[in-house]
């Protein structure tokens, strides 16, 4: 077992790993196009199945109190072997939209036992702190989500050939999974529950403050994987508008969305002297501006401006993901952390689902300048949650549940 101030870095990194299976299939999104004579339409159909998946999962999970039942290192450990296994289906030469649909889908179901089981792992391990934990581990999930399409950006115009960015997920999520299983054992503050509790997935609904953070959560996610998605969609079409620009997409998409990760961890630093929840309705508040002014921007003829402006919007779309995670685990009861943070993940990426769709939709019927703009439904509703139980969220910090 790793001595305690290594476990941090060890879940954060094995969350990484795991994680990179994620966004596997949009990393080479234009090759299984390619390869299996793909529509247009299946980068929003395979991105929601890996979200459909995850939900199901993460109902599955939170149904069973899985993660608060059994020990979460084993939780992790055996999501991240059938996870791996399960993207390598992505391989076989005679898949079609349908296969590789349930392939992302089964994917998507493995990572509802990483995500929040890592979630919950930190929270075990450090009770002080929390948000700063959470911004290292949500930082790794972007990282990984991102990681997929710098493997296709490797060699410049000789890229990296897909399959073996499949493998190159696959094994590392194995790694993370065996990190875990030997190097962190069950936290101090866990405390499991002993027997079967359905109810507990409607109860902790019942406590306001949670209840406010959740809803703060769910407009975030309204933005947050729809904008993720179609980054490369994005600069795929200002080419198309501006044609001496000439963009290494892989490598932009990954810088646009791996500069989240720093912002999380930066969020969770600024959130211990400025207050979870200011942090948290700053970087909601911000991007949802930035939805607002993406049209002027894409319309704009620099690809300098475009670029920085999908950069800071890349940084502040996820730097609120820990802060809500870490409303939400301090306010839920210890016995039940896991399940909530399971059941609310599932809700907030149901949701996403929505987002994807609808933006999908939007990019087949509109102009690309202005699809992204609908996004800001999301931020606007997530606020107008969080000040209509401002009181009560002022007072996250202070109450006990």
């Amino acid at each position: 077992m790793a001595k305690t101030r290594l476990i941090l870095p060890v879940v954060v990194f094995a969350q990484f790993c795991c994680t990179s299976l994620w966004f596997a299939g949009n990393g080479v999104m234009n090759e299984l196009m390619f390869s299996f004579e793909l529509q247009p339409a299946a980068l929003g159909h395979l991105t929601s199945a890996v979200q459909f998946g995850f939900i199901t999962g993460c109902l599955g999970f939170a149904f069973m109190g899985i993660a608060d039942r059994f020990s979460p290192s084993k939780v992790f450990f055996y999501s991240a072997i059938f996870g791996a296994f399960i993207n390598l289906g992505i391989l076989w030469d005679n898949n079609s939209s349908a296969s590789l649909m349930l392939f992302r889908f089964l994917t998507g179901f493995s990572l509802a036992g990483i995500y929040p089981v890592g979630m919950k792992l930190a929270s075990d391990y450090f009770k002080d702190g929390l948000g700063r934990s959470l911004g290292f581990l949500v930082g790794a999930l972007v990282l990984g989500t991102a990681f997929p399409h710098l493997l296709n950006a490797t060699g410049g115009a000789q890229n990296l050939h897909w399959k073996n960015v499949i493998f190159t997920t696959s094994i590392l999520a194995v790694l993370g999974g065996f990190l875990i299983l030997l190097l962190v054992k069950d936290g101090p503050y866990r405390k499991p529950m002993l027997n079967r509790n359905f109810s507990v997935i409607f109860q902790v609904f019942k406590i306001q403050k949670f209840r406010a953070a959740a809803f703060g959560y769910f407009g975030h996610m309204w933005e947050l994987y729809a904008f993720w998605a179609f980054v490369p969609v994005v600069l795929g079409a200002y080419e198309i508008l501006q044609p001496p620009v000439g963009f290494n997409i892989p490598l932009l998409s990954f810088l646009i969305i791996g500069s989240g990760g720093l912002a999380c961890v930066a969020g969770g630093f600024i959130s211990q002297s400025r207050g979870t929840k200011f942090t948290a309705t700053a970087a909601l508040f911000l991007s949802g501006t930035c939805c607002l002014l993406s049209p002027f921007v894409f319309l704009q003829p620099s690809s300098t401006i475009l670029v920085l402006f999908l950069l800071f919007w890349g940084m502040l779309v996820v730097a609120d993901s820990p802060l809500f995670s870490t409303l939400i685990a301090e306010n839920a009861p210890s016995e039940a952390r896991g399940t909530a943070l399971t059941q609310v993940n599932c809700i907030g990426f149901a949701l996403s689902i929505l987002s994807i769709q609808l933006t999908s939709f939007l990019f087949e019927v509109l102009p690309p300048a202005y699809p992204l703009l609908f996004l800001v439904a999301g931020p606007v509703l997530g606020m107008l949650a969080l000040f209509r139980k401002s009181r009560l969220v002022s007072r996250f910090s202070t109450e006990k549940v």
